[in-house]
């Protein structure tokens, strides 16, 4: 089904030359997709993103123009589908119970070989302390494939917040992040080392990425990323650098130029930041991601996966190198059966 909602995008997306898949038989797991319908928000930042509509045919027909091997895929948390009714703390398992439907139906192999969803991570408010344990309990009733939450933290890490973090613990979830402040990312080691059993999973190189950022700048973001690479249970996800942030808009969105930026120079511009993250936690500790649909505002599914293979052709990297990062990593964090 298509929506007219979607046709700006699309748009833009169909004006590009599609490239030849690059090493196209690697099974990739994508660790970090969005499902949606945006068509009646009015709050940011979701009503400015361009993808109006995406659920398992969308995200289906991009895994199948984008030509790569993908797998799996893990949902990330966006605020979709709470429960219009019932406690509010409750009311984000809505977004868990609608993610299954689509794992289910993605299960089916009606919708193509990829398996969508084995992986799901939701939200829960950890600032209620202990008391948390009931939703979380509830997201995993929901799905056999919840793994984890992805939440904001408080700067002073204070003790009712940490009663809550450390139910992630109890359960064996995993906890992501995002900020586009990077200099967040000391305190979140600082949060990793409290529980050394919880994945800490930092999304998006750390923050928001600025290709013409001045060397003070790229100087404190590397400062920071050192800071929480120190925590071993720290991952990153190595992509999102592509994204638009707030008003701010990279000057290879689709707002800014009329066709699609190209693998090769998307890797020839944002190399020096992949590269740093990769270096600083070790392929082991790093896996690449879509963000889809985010950043398909910018990059085709096909070639934003052939950007992340010529990187890894650029660093040299080994075969198990490259293994852990398009799926071993996602697999042993999130729990997957490996590819």
């Amino acid at each position: 089904m298509t929506y007219p909602e979607n046709g700006p995008i699309e748009a833009f997306i169909g004006n590009e030359s599609p490239e030849a898949v690059i090493e196209p038989e690697l099974p990739i797991i994508d660790p970090h997709h969005h499902l949606w319908d945006l068509r009646t928000a009015d709050m940011e930042p979701h009503a400015s993103f361009e993808q109006k509509v995406y659920f398992c045919e969308d995200i289906m027909n991009d895994l199948r123009a984008g030509g790569h091997n993908v797998v799996q895929t893990v949902f990330a948390q966006c605020g979709a589908f709470y429960r219009a009714d019932g406690p509010d703390e409750m009311k984000c398992v809505g977004e868990t119970e609608f993610v299954h439907g689509i794992a289910a139906m993605s299960a089916s192999g009606m919708y193509g070989e990829a398996r969508l969803c084995t992986g799901i991570f939701g939200t829960a408010d950890l600032r209620p302390g202990a008391a948390v344990r009931a939703v979380l309990e509830a997201h995993m009733a929901a799905s056999p494939n919840f793994r984890g939450i992805r939440s904001a933290f408080p700067g002073d890490l204070n003790a009712t917040f940490m009663a809550g973090y450390a139910v992630l613990a109890d359960l064996g979830l995993a906890y992501d992040n995002y900020s586009p402040d990077f200099e967040r990312l000391p305190t979140l080691g600082k949060l990793a080392d409290a529980q050394p059993d919880v994945p800490v999973i930092v999304n998006h190189l750390g923050g928001r990425i600025d290709p013409d950022a001045d060397e003070e700048e790229i100087a404190n973001w590397r400062r920071c990323i050192d800071a929480v690479a120190k925590s071993p249970n720290a991952v990153m996800k190595v992509g999102g650098a592509q994204q638009r942030v707030g008003p701010w808009e990279p000057p290879f969105h689709m707002h800014r130029r009329d066709t699609p930026i190209s693998s090769e120079e998307l890797c020839e511009l944002l190399f020096p930041w992949y590269a740093y993250v990769i270096e600083a936690f070790g392929p082991e500790r790093c896996m690449f991601e879509s963000n889809f649909p985010v950043d398909k505002e910018c990059v085709s599914y096909r070639t934003l996966w052939n950007t992340f293979k010529r990187i890894a052709a650029k660093l040299g990297l080994s075969e198990s190198e490259k293994t852990a990062m398009f799926s071993g990593t996602a697999a042993r964090v999130y729990r997957l059966q490996t590819p």
